[in-house]
């Protein structure tokens, strides 16, 4: 085995876990891709993997965890419930059936993967999930693309503040005030899509220039704003070379001046998935 690239840091959740400062994304990876992608993450130095029900992967990541050697208890495994199991029970029996696929016993995050209102079930979900806390099958529990007033709802009928809140998330997307309402109250902000979804971000000026500064790739520049932030990125990739690159982000800092040029770059709240109205 190689030497890993470089192991992230952790910080505290507020259930008592620890949670790596970056992670791996495997949307959209199948089973076989996943496979060998989330074994060649952990042996970079990878330590958080992140999947969910919708993914259709939970399968090939839990193979690809048992193929890298390192203990359970040294990974951090992330997976989401879908709609149709919002309800106490049925939030329960979402993950006995993920932990089932990715052939775990317990799960180190597990998160609701979108509101959706209009069904008007998410709290008694969260309520399922809370439950799983305190009977120790999960080290921590949270939320995916829950706006505050969401998260207002859940905090009030449970008095159980969620470990993370994974939302879109990049210097063209700050979602300012659901950044703000989680660090009040204590919750991570944890970002997906944190280097752009396949557009310009990476390609545009104000990143470009920093990178160049630096000696830096501008991927590595994109999620060292994440971390600087307090934010923690889970960018996707299937390259090697880029997990490696990806996680070598823990030696150098930017100015705040710098971090302010990439927060600029913001195109506005309406620009992200609006989870009152999309959402699975």
């Amino acid at each position: 085995m190689n030497s890993p690239a470089a192991i992230a840091p952790t910080r505290p959740l507020a259930n008592g876990a620890a949670i790596p400062q970056i992670g791996l994304g495997t949307w959209p990876m199948s089973n076989a891709e996943a496979e060998v992608a989330v074994a060649q993450a952990i042996e970079i130095g990878y330590r958080m993997v992140d999947t969910a029900y919708k993914y259709g992967n939970e399968e090939g990541v839990g193979r690809g965890l048992r193929a890298s050697g390192v203990p359970r208890e040294e990974l951090f495994v992330t997976s989401k419930l879908n709609g149709e199991w919002h309800g106490v029970r049925e939030a329960q029996q979402a993950f006995d059936d993920s932990v089932k696929r990715l052939g775990v016993d317990y799960l180190d995050l597990f998160l609701i993967h979108w509101p959706m209102p209009w069904q008007d079930r998410y709290v008694q979900a969260y309520e399922g999930l809370t439950k799983l806390l305190a009977d120790g099958r999960v080290r921590a529990i949270g939320l995916s693309n829950f706006k505050p007033a969401h998260i207002e709802r859940v905090l009030a009928a449970t008095g159980v503040t969620p470990d993370v809140d994974q939302i879109q998330l990049s210097p063209q997307v700050t979602r300012d005030a659901s950044r703000a309402y989680n660090s009040e109250h204590g919750i991570v902000t944890q970002s997906w899509g944190p280097i752009g979804q396949g557009g310009d971000l990476l390609a545009d000026p104000s990143v470009t220039e920093i990178a160049q500064r630096y000696g830096r790739s501008p991927a590595q520049i994109v999620l060292r704003w994440h971390l600087e932030l307090g934010l923690v990125p889970i960018p996707k990739t299937t390259s090697p070379e880029r997990m490696r690159s990806n996680i070598e982000v823990f030696d150098f800092q930017l100015t705040p001046s710098e971090v302010a040029a990439l927060s600029a770059l913001d195109r506005g709240e309406e620009t992200a998935d609006d989870s009152d109205t999309v959402g699975h």
